[in-house]
């Protein structure tokens, strides 16, 4: 973590964001909430570092990934990882995101039920300003949209006996009314020249691994206006043979999405960071290579209780 935090250290400079590891590092570490109150970008830059930071120290134990998977904010993590960017070069990515995060009026709701009846449920709220952000799992959902339309929609779900929970975000992103932020968020990254990946990226919100004639800027700033579906990423990443995903981020709810989606034969997903009896490997240990192993970078920080709650 340190080592990971020194590196864009400089970076959260220029962006007015103090350094963050020894706080991160400390017995009583800041919460989301806390982060959240700091300058502009703090707590994307800390979730993007910690992001990093999980992906190296699997690796040092000898868990190295033959893939990434990159879930809406987690795709700069999942592009650093793949050696598509420096560190230094992911944090201002990120940085530059939370600026553009700071325009998008709104927020989103995480609704417990699938796409079609989700689909169904925007049909009754009868609100045009809402739209399907993001396809979790088979039985989980996100929404975007205006904060009145959000709760009209909450109330309507209530009715309906359907699971959902406002997520503590104080924006709203996957919405096709942003176009304004991505194109100007593609063009502030646009100088950051991007290498070829070592390992293949999938992309949720692209629907697959990204290719070399991809333009990759234009993928990051789509994250802002276009929904993904992970099921049948994941499914086509498990077609070749079971794998084995480790979620680098802080919470936990992409390892559910995917223990609600696969089947135990088809994949085993852990949380490293967010469970206490993980057993990580020992420094200098003889490291145990396994099999079609892919590495999950994650996009959100503290909505875990609300997906529990959804649920």
């Amino acid at each position: 973590m340190r080592e990971v935090f020194e590196e864009a250290e400089e970076v959260g400079e220029e962006f007015d964001i103090g350094p963050l590891a020894k706080a991160l590092l400390s017995d009583a570490p800041p919460t989301g909430r806390e982060l959240a109150a700091e300058s502009v970008g703090t707590p994307q830059l800390a979730l993007f570092c910690s992001s990093v930071a999980v992906h190296r120290a699997l690796c040092a134990t000898g868990l190295v990934p033959d893939q990434v998977l990159g879930v809406s904010f987690g795709e700069i993590a999942a592009l650093t990882a793949a050696g598509v960017f420096e560190v230094p070069e992911g944090a201002r990515i990120a940085c530059l995101l939370a600026r553009q995060l700071a325009r998008c009026a709104g927020g989103m709701t995480l609704v417990g039920a699938g796409e079609a009846d989700t689909e169904a449920l925007l049909r009754r709220t009868g609100s045009p300003a809402l739209a399907l952000a993001c396809v979790n799992s088979p039985e989980e959902t996100i929404v975007s949209g205006p904060l009145p339309d959000l709760r009209t929609l909450e109330e309507t779900a209530a009715g309906q006996g359907v699971p959902a929970a406002r997520l503590r975000l104080p924006f709203s992103s996957h919405h096709p009314s942003l176009t304004g932020p991505a194109d100007a968020f593609a063009a502030a990254i646009g100088h950051l020249a991007p290498r070829p990946a070592r390992i293949p990226v999938h992309s949720a919100v692209h629907g697959g691994p990204y290719g070399p004639q991809d333009d990759l800027h234009r993928g990051l700033a789509d994250c802002l206006v276009r929904p993904f579906r992970l099921p049948p990423v994941l499914r086509r990443i498990t077609t070749a043979g079971r794998a084995l995903f480790f979620e680098a981020g802080t919470g936990q709810a992409l390892t559910r999405s995917i223990q609600q989606t696969l089947p135990p034969d088809a994949a085993d997903a852990h949380a490293p960071l967010a469970d206490p009896a993980f057993p990580w490997p020992q420094p200098g240990a003889p490291a145990t290579r396994r099999p079609d192993t892919a590495l999950a970078a994650l996009w959100s920080t503290d909505d875990d209780h609300t997906h529990a709650t959804a649920r």
